[in-house]
């Protein structure tokens, strides 16, 4: 049985640690589609209930969140961040120096 291409991203996406942000990108690129960030947020609107990703890690690539209700209403987005212990930059960014998730750490193993 062939895996999905939104199944290849929400296995990515279950991996990013807390306190940690991926971008759109990176979800692609680990999914073996770089070039496919456009799809990772179409992903992203359609993903189950059941699966309780963690896709509010998930951010754009200069640090900004989502804009609209994907998160059940604007700042939950950031809220949820927050309580996870990632950084925000005075601009409302996340401090991407900081937070964004290095893949290495987690597969040097």
């Amino acid at each position: 049985m062939s895996v999905s291409l939104n199944e290849k991203f929400y296995r990515v996406i279950a991996n990013i640690p807390e306190g940690r942000v991926a971008t759109y990108g990176q979800v692609a690129l680990l999914a073996g589609r770089p070039r496919a960030a456009r799809a990772v947020g179409a992903a992203l609107r359609h993903v189950p209930a059941h699966l309780e990703l963690p896709c509010h890690r998930v951010v754009f690539s200069d640090g900004s969140l989502c804009k609209g209700l994907i998160f059940g209403g604007p700042g939950i987005q950031e809220q949820l961040l927050k309580k996870e212990g990632v950084a925000f930059l005075p601009n409302g960014k996340v401090n991407m120096r900081c937070c964004l998730w290095k893949i290495a750490e987690d597969f040097s193993h």
